[in-house]
């Protein structure tokens, strides 16, 4: 692959993008859900964005960063969209976790 740096990182972005759109389009899907799954959710998105902008020294706050993941103030997203986790989401939650910190 011959790409330069700018290239590379235009992708990244646009990938990014397109994570980010995929996940306020898909409302259904719960953080939990991303956490058992995958190990991280919007939230952690956030926090991403977040240090990424400390990093650039871009002034940016947490409120503003969860605001570019769920694409409305993040109380609204909850309201509007998120569930109280089941047990069931709970327990594989912890069993996801455990599993996490015996492969480190």
């Amino acid at each position: 692959m011959n790409m330069n740096k700018n290239s590379q990182t235009e992708l990244e972005a646009a990938a990014f993008r397109r994570l980010i759109s995929h996940l306020q389009n898909h409302t259904d899907v719960q953080n939990i859900d991303l956490m058992i799954a995958a190990g991280f959710c919007r939230n952690c998105l956030a926090k991403w964005v977040l240090a990424a902008s400390e990093e650039q020294g871009v002034d940016l706050d947490y409120e503003q960063a969860l605001m570019q993941i769920y694409g409305m103030p993040y109380s609204e997203w909850k309201e509007k969209f998120q569930q109280k986790a089941s047990p069931e989401q709970l327990a594989a939650y912890e069993k996801a976790q455990q599993q996490r910190k015996d492969q480190t």
